[in-house]
């Protein structure tokens, strides 16, 4: 049994350094050239469900455009979101990345429906989350749902105090009566 146990830590150690080594040099050897291939290589890496690779995989495919398709980047956001294992704390991370990258795009039933397990939950990015809803409703000269949000950023016990701070300027320089 111990044997096995080390012989499988190993293995797991060695695809880790594999796709490593794959992320490392697909990403040194980028070029605007070769998009397509940087592409393919990149969905074979999120493809391998590796915590640390597949979503950075994502994020660069996104930061360069290599898929412009918003249906095809949140299927490749829900895989990672549903089909790899992270700590929590990471899994919402991403969970608000993908809210952030829709924001522009969907309408505020779908931007909640992204973010409920973050809002719903005591979780570090709850403050950031709550913010991106307001500043949403805010841009749509929601005043009232704006509100509403940065007053449950003001009230979260644990709040980053950044975001407490712009939400409680947000609301006497914009919102107040």
């Amino acid at each position: 049994i111990i044997v096995s146990y080390f012989a499988f830590n190993e293995l797991k150690s060695q695809k880790k350094n594999k796709i490593s080594n794959l992320y490392n040099s697909i990403i040194i050897n980028y070029s605007k050239n070769e998009k397509n291939q940087t592409k393919e290589n990149l969905l074979d890496i999120i493809k391998e469900k590796d915590s640390t690779y597949s979503p950075l995989s994502l994020y660069f495919i996104i930061d360069n455009d290599l898929i412009t398709n918003q249906e095809t980047i949140n299927e490749l956001f829900n895989f990672v979101i549903n089909e790899i294992s992270f700590e929590k704390e990471i899994k919402n991370l991403i969970i608000y990345k993908k809210a952030l990258y829709n924001a522009d795009f969907i309408d505020e039933n779908e931007l909640l429906n992204i973010l409920k397990p973050i809002i719903n939950s005591k979780s570090i990015w709850k403050s950031q989350a709550l913010y991106l809803v307001a500043e949403y409703f805010f841009s749509k000269n929601e005043k009232e749902k704006s509100r509403e949000f940065y007053n449950q950023i003001i009230s979260l016990e644990n709040a980053n105090s950044d975001i407490r701070l712009e939400a409680q300027k947000r609301l006497n320089r914009d919102l107040s009566e």
